[in-house]
């Protein structure tokens, strides 16, 4: 199968390493039990990895019980290598060559399992590692028609129809283990599947594997593993066990354990930094437990971690969120025509009053803009009476020139048209009036934090968030937050509450994640500081001075503004 097959598809194989865990995993549940047959599924079986790994488990165990097993897949030759990989089992076997998701019935909804008989409950033990792709890679006609069978909206990825179909063959009290992309745990758009999974499993164990690299593929993936609930309750009656394992990239002054693989880490309830080979690890196990609005991002954290959180807390006298709305950038959905460095070389170049500087992660340092990235931006919006406008193209006779050469791509944007808008218009302008207004910026994907504060008119791209001022109080206000912001305080908390970085240990700086940050009083000496430290690095930084000592005493004064004391 080609790469582009391989994903469009989603097929992403489960190295046997991590089978044979989760299917351990899985065993040690059923151990109290004195069942006497299991029909096991894997949905999606691909080679039958899952299943032969759980066979395995079963076969080691000498118990005479009776096993079948049950799997889907859409490709040929996996059904095939599947047969063959499971052929050493004593087991009933029934490996089928079809679409899982075409099995099931017509769903009311996602979250109404308990109140609908369209499946038949026939799987003891669920075992799975769905397709990681996003529906609308799978063409609008079939994506629609996902959604419309498990009633589902927005752009979800291709898992949640599984885990929906899935529970809907799963019997009550049955085991599901699946591996998924990490992402629903702490993302605005993971909601929807937080709350289905808390609204019909009582959750046993929840793993975010990070960016330890098991899987050949760009997604990070958690495992989820569940007991599907006998009755519909509200709620999941005791907290779940979580393990967290990031890779460790900074300087560390901690006590290094020594181990042989991830999964002997895995394997162990002790929380700390992990040395494999030549690659560090940081390992954070404890409780997880569930906030009492099912669509709250799940917090990872061990007791020592959350006793540090609740001093932060304790002397936090607001969040941001509180206090300011984060919004995100302008997003023209066609940026080589509203986005150039060298406008000077196009044949045509629109009126200079319509340019204005662009802020993009490419030119955000911590507390400075960098020229390197000399970015303009096409801009052709305005406000008049406290309106968005866009402006009259007979106004603009160059841009009009310019604009009509990119017509077919502009007016491509079918959306657009379609919302009464006009061609040439950018997609989400935001409100002209306020680029004029001080506002700190920030990247949505940096390593370390980079909030930048602007009072240079500057329009902020769309991959980056803001914050504006509009009072000289609140634009004090922005300082004392971009130092606690760009603080390594901060940072800690963030790592804690929102559990959510790529690979090379870049961060993800999401509004919702911002708008949780919690802020010391104003009021307080120690904050007043940080606002005069914070002013002066801008400063400073601006002309290339060195701020290494500045940014000590702010860590310092960041620390002392919240009570700290170190995990």
């Amino acid at each position: 199968m080609n790469e582009v097959t391989i994903k469009n598809s989603g097929a992403t194989f489960t190295p046997i390493e991590l089978a044979d865990f989760l299917a351990d995993k899985l065993i040690s549940e059923l151990l109290q039990e004195t069942a006497t047959s299991y029909t096991i599924l894997d949905p999606a079986c691909g080679e039958g990895e899952l299943l032969a790994s759980i066979a395995r488990k079963f076969s080691a165990s000498n118990n005479k019980i009776n096993i079948n097993i049950k799997g889907f897949d859409t490709n040929v030759e996996y059904i095939i290598s599947a047969k063959s990989n499971l052929l050493e089992f004593n087991f009933n076997v029934d490996i089928q060559n079809q679409d899982f998701l075409n099995t099931q019935g017509v769903c009311s909804g996602p979250l109404d399992l308990f109140n609908q008989n369209v499946n038949e409950e026939y799987a003891d033990i669920v075992i799975a590692n769905p397709p990681y792709v996003r529906t609308q890679i799978l063409g609008t006609e079939k994506a629609q028609e996902i959604a419309k069978r498990f009633n589902l909206k927005g752009r979800v990825d291709l898992y949640y129809p599984f885990l929906i179909a899935m529970t809907n063959v799963l019997k009550k009290g049955g085991l599901i283990g699946v591996i998924t992309s990490n992402r629903y745990l702490f993302t605005k758009s993971g909601e929807s599947i937080r709350k289905f999974l808390l609204e019909n499993y009582e959750p046993i164990e929840v793993i975010d594997l990070g960016d330890t690299k098991i899987f050949d593929a760009a997604v990070l993936p958690a495992i989820f593993i569940g007991r599907k609930k006998k009755s519909n309750k509200k709620h999941p009656s005791e907290p779940c066990k979580f393990a967290k394992i990031y890779e460790e990239l900074n300087g560390i002054d901690k006590h290094i354990i020594k181990s042989d693989s991830v999964f002997q880490i895995l394997n162990t309830n002790q929380s700390g930094i992990y040395a494999v080979n030549d690659k560090k690890y940081n390992y954070s196990a404890g409780l997880l437990k569930h906030a009492s609005n099912k669509t709250d991002i799940w917090q990872m954290t061990n007791t020592d971690e959350n006793q540090w959180i609740e001093q932060i807390n304790k002397n936090s006298a607001f969040l941001i969120g509180d206090k300011f709305k984060v919004r995100v950038g302008v997003k023209s959905c066609a940026d080589n025509v509203f986005i150039k460095q060298t406008w000077e070389k196009e044949s045509i170049i629109p009126e200079n009053t319509l340019f204005k500087k662009l802020i993009s992660q490419e030119n955000i340092k911590r507390w400075c803009f960098s020229a390197e990235n000399d970015l303009k931006i096409l801009y052709p919006h305005y406000s008049a009476n406290g309106k968005r406008l866009v402006i009259d193209l007979k106004d603009f006779p160059k841009a009009k020139k310019y604009f009509e050469a990119n017509k077919d791509q502009l007016a491509g944007r079918s959306y657009l048209i379609e919302a009464g808008r006009k061609w040439y218009e950018m997609w989400v302008p935001q409100n002209p009036d306020f680029w004029a207004l001080p506002k700190l910026v920030f990247p949505d994907i940096s390593v370390d934090a980079r909030f930048y504060y602007d009072e240079n008119g500057s329009v902020v791209n769309g991959n980056c968030y803001w914050i504006v001022a509009q009072t000289e109080q609140e634009k004090e206000l922005l300082f004392l937050i971009q130092g606690v912001a760009n603080s390594d305080l901060m940072a800690q908390f963030h790592d804690l509450c929102f559990n959510n970085k790529l690979y090379s240990g870049r961060r993800r700086y999401f509004s919702q994640y911002i708008e949780k940050y919690p802020i010391p009083d104003p009021r307080k000496e120690s904050s007043k500081q940080i606002i005069e430290t914070v002013k002066e690095l801008n400063k400073r930084t601006a002309l290339n001075q060195d701020v290494t000592e500045l940014e000590f005493k702010l860590n310092d004064l960041v620390n002392q503004s919240f009570g700290y004391y170190g995990l």
